[in-house]
């Protein structure tokens, strides 16, 4: 099993609108990408100065289906608008 955490900071420039639509985008993904085995979106609450604003945490059977995720169509639409609207991310991907 892969896990591939994705955590988003977005500029504030319309913000929570922003957020709402790539939870939204993300979520549809479910069913579009064969590898993708479930998807997790969550918009964070925490006022710490450290937090991120949004988080992702997907699973595939392993790095192969990650990589398919990664350069699939209908993913690479969502990268394209949350590049737009984010103004930082970082990720972690680990096998169990």
């Amino acid at each position: 099993m892969t896990t591939h955490i994705v955590m988003f900071a977005f500029h504030n420039k319309n913000k929570v609108e922003n957020i709402d639509k790539a939870k939204e985008l993300l979520n549809n993904l479910m069913g579009k990408v064969p590898s993708l085995l479930s998807m997790e979106v969550g918009i964070n609450f925490s006022s710490e100065e450290r937090a991120m604003d949004l988080s992702i945490i997907t699973t595939f059977k392993d790095r192969a289906g990650l990589e398919e995720y990664a350069l699939h169509p209908e993913h690479l639409k969502v990268v394209e608008f949350i590049k737009e609207v984010a103004s930082s991310s970082k990720v972690v991907d680990y096998e169990l």
